[in-house]
């Protein structure tokens, strides 16, 4: 489980930073709400891909096309400024034997989304894991994100959407593969 760093009272120090009272009506339970939803937000720390991942032998022998789960949510926060970033993830493989459940190619997306990240690093984590754990022959990952830190400060620009992606094993030197995925990962 991740460590608890910080407390109610801290929350409720900050506000007092911010210049706010933490004792006024609409204030009182913030520190609660808050200490309650970051435990949430960074509850990737305590999950262990490997375990979302479980995989079994169940048909998969045969198997040796692309697996493709599109539209996985992306909740995180930047490391930089621990402003959100949100959007969706395209996770697909070809499989050598063994497959996973559908669902946990959403699980694994949310074991690291739910971390303190950058979107650059948490494309390649998704697929490095998937790649480890499962041993496929191919692996892709694609994430569309909107960050808040660009659209509510700085540069200020509403809907503009950061691409990432990874591709492992066979999808790097095949193509035609590499273009099907692709081709997958952007039909809506």
């Amino acid at each position: 489980m991740t460590k608890e760093v910080f407390t109610e009272d801290d929350w409720r120090r900050l506000l007092e930073h911010l210049g706010e009272d933490p004792t006024r009506p609409g204030l009182i339970e913030t520190p609660h709400r808050v200490h309650k939803a970051w435990k949430h937000w960074v509850s990737g720390y305590g999950q262990d891909p490997a375990e979302v991942l479980k995989a079994f032998e169940d048909g998969a022998e045969q198997y040796n096309e692309l697996i493709v789960v599109k539209n996985i949510p992306v909740y995180s926060h930047c490391e930089h400024h621990l402003a959100p970033f949100f959007g969706k993830a395209t996770v697909g493989y070809v499989p050598n034997g063994k497959i996973v459940g559908l669902s946990k190619l959403t699980r694994l997306v949310d074991v690291f989304s739910k971390r303190l990240q950058v979107q650059e690093r948490m494309t390649m984590q998704i697929a490095e894991a998937l790649m480890t754990v499962l041993e496929p022959k191919a692996v892709g990952v694609v994430v569309k994100c909107r960050h808040l830190c660009m659209e509510s400060r700085g540069i200020r620009t509403a809907g503009e959407e950061t691409v990432t992606s990874a591709m492992l094993g066979e999808l790097q030197p095949n193509l035609a593969m590499r273009t099907e995925f692709l081709a997958l990962a952007r039909e809506s």
